[in-house]
């Protein structure tokens, strides 16, 4: 009995001190962002302590968490003290300090250059758009039509840059891809119709078979977003009308590409 016990208290303790060496991650599941950082870590096999912070109740705003990150966002890396905020500045963190992060994010000047214009792209203007669109929608905004052309008008954009590369920088999947991947099966979970960019519909399916553990990374804060219902809330259009006059801006540009 005494051997077992002390067995156990073994085991417990070895768990613990495992525990004390992983970078802690603040999240919340349905955040692209978060999602993000979760995929890298998942494809570069980086363990992680995984704390979620329910934002929803407001626990960003707690004193402990505000001395660890006084913007109370998440996700939130913290490596033994050293505290990182933003989901591409982590991601790209996690591939610098990874043995193969270079497979990811590499270190040639011009690749990385390619790689870091569509983290930018992502972050500056693709997921602008949908949370612009989308976010209002969650708070009861009705759909809105401009703001939808704005976010069609950015995954044509991505779409395009799927036409030239294999993947979004380039030959190889890069940490690029799984930013855009974030961001674009978030958009098409909220309801958004990616019907017109078959480039993009491919890219999913192949990105997403590449992610290790994709289920935990990425799939289950996708399913909090397909509970909102956000298109429900788009007024009511005739087949005919929706053929010939929604979505007709992006849809014109679409076919003036190929």
């Amino acid at each position: 009995m005494a051997r077992s016990v002390v067995i156990l208290l073994s085991v417990v303790l070895a768990a613990l001190q495992t525990l004390a060496g992983k970078p802690d991650l603040y999240y919340y599941w349905s955040s692209p962002p978060c999602r993000l950082v979760m995929m890298t870590a998942s494809v570069l096999g980086v363990d992680l302590n995984y704390i979620l912070l329910n934002i929803k109740k407001g626990e960003q705003f707690k004193p402990e968490f505000l001395m660890i990150n006084p913007q109370h966002t998440v996700p939130t890396l913290d490596d033994d003290g050293f505290v990182l905020s933003e989901s591409r500045a982590i991601a790209t963190y996690l591939a610098d300090t990874n043995t193969n992060g270079e497979s990811v994010y590499p270190k040639d000047p011009k690749l990385r250059a390619l790689v870091d214009q569509m983290l930018y792209f992502d972050s500056t203007r693709l997921y602008p758009n949908f949370l612009d669109l989308y976010k209002p929608m969650m708070a009861g905004a009705p759909f809105d039509e401009a703001k939808a052309d704005k976010l069609d008008g950015s995954l044509m954009m991505l779409e395009e840059y799927l036409r030239r590369n294999e993947w979004a920088a380039g030959d190889e999947m890069s940490i690029a891809d799984l930013s855009l991947l974030a961001t674009v099966t978030t958009a098409e979970a909220a309801g958004h119709d990616l019907f017109g960019f078959p480039k993009i519909t491919e890219w999913i399916d192949k990105t997403r078979a590449k992610i290790p553990n994709y289920q935990m990374a990425n799939q289950d804060g996708i399913n909090t977003w397909k509970g909102y219902n956000l298109r429900k809330k788009e007024p009511e259009v005739s087949q005919e009308n929706r053929t010939t006059t929604q979505r007709s801006p992006t849809t014109e540009r679409i076919q003036e590409r190929r």
